[in-house]
């Protein structure tokens, strides 16, 4: 008992190269104005990525339809912003608190069954609020959305710019601060009760461990994280279309943590800096074609195997 809190509190420390890599992100914005608005994008999709990876990497559970949460936290921004407060602080507890209300009741589509039953229910709920969101515009404005939405100064006194400064520190504050709580989460004795669940449900359920209690609160959590990446993504664009319930916004969520790894936070950042610095180059270059050169890379990437394709780097992952 006692080396297993050892190793818990060891994991829990912050690595000495961890700062360094924090710092760099939050200079970016600054030293290279022109690439707030990607770094931005990196910071809303790791964030969304590291909700997922706390349900995949940690515990186990597929889906195929996280968009669901995601999109949910960014309709409820907008409504709330519309109709309520303009206030984005407001506005990204509610939308956490939201997507964490439709995370607790779907939790439980997900306690029986296989992968292909989860990764099917999964999807089935972000279709259905896709075609709600569709069918209800005289609420979210169907296909055109819910536009021109225009939200309060950050803290009184930070208006969100058109270079993207403002909205790229919003949202890597609100990254590093979810990012160390679910790091502090997942480096616990309950992260050990979903580690040990992902290993062996049934073993987990024969030493006492509450497994139907624990998959639905770290579903629940997860969908407040992902729902606070949509709310984020309302927040920093002005605007939320159906868009955001988009089975493609799951399946590129997976392979972000194909890219990076699962089952380590750090994975899910690594993964969504390098997509979505891959997609922005290649993009660039050759708009028709940029999705052909993302599927060979990662064709390679399974061919040849991340540890060894990325291996400077597998340092991270160790430490």
């Amino acid at each position: 008992m006692i080396e297993a809190q050892k190793s818990l509190l060891n994991a829990s420390r912050i690595k000495t190269w961890e700062p360094a890599i924090w710092l760099v992100a939050f200079a970016v914005p600054m030293l290279l104005p022109k690439s707030a608005l990607i770094v931005n994008e990196i910071a809303i999709v790791a964030l969304f990525a590291v909700s997922l990876d706390l349900v995949l990497g940690f515990t186990g559970i597929v889906s195929l339809g996280h968009a669901a949460f995601f999109g949910l936290g960014a309709y409820t921004a907008a409504l709330f912003c519309k109709h309520v407060n303009p206030d984005p602080h407001l506005g990204l507890l509610v939308s956490m608190g939201a997507a964490a209300v439709l995370g607790f009741f779907a939790a439980f589509t997900v306690l029986r069954g296989t992968d292909l039953t989860r990764l099917m229910v999964t999807l089935g709920v972000a279709l259905i609020l896709l075609e709600l969101a569709n069918k209800l515009d005289w609420l979210t404005g169907g296909t055109d959305g819910i536009q021109g939405l225009m939200f309060s100064p950050l803290l009184g006194k930070f208006e969100f710019d058109l270079a993207g400064i403002t909205a790229s520190y919003y949202s890597l504050v609100v990254l590093l601060v979810l990012f160390f709580i679910a790091r502090r989460l997942v480096n616990s004795p309950f992260g050990a009760t979903l580690m040990a669940i992902r290993d062996n449900r049934l073993r987990a359920m024969a030493i006492g461990i509450p497994v139907h209690a624990r998959l639905v609160a770290i579903y629940t959590i997860a969908a407040a994280m992902a729902g606070a990446a949509g709310a984020l993504f309302t927040q920093t664009s002005g605007f939320s279309s159906l868009d955001v319930f988009e089975f493609h916004r799951s399946a590129d969520l997976m392979l972000m943590l194909v890219v990076g790894g699962t089952g380590w936070l750090y994975g899910g950042v690594a993964g969504a800096v390098l997509f979505k610095l891959m997609q922005d180059a290649i993009s660039s270059v050759t708009p028709q074609y940029w999705t052909f050169w993302l599927g060979l890379f990662l064709v390679v990437l399974v061919l040849v195997g991340r540890d060894r394709l990325f291996k400077p780097w597998t340092w991270w992952k160790k430490s």
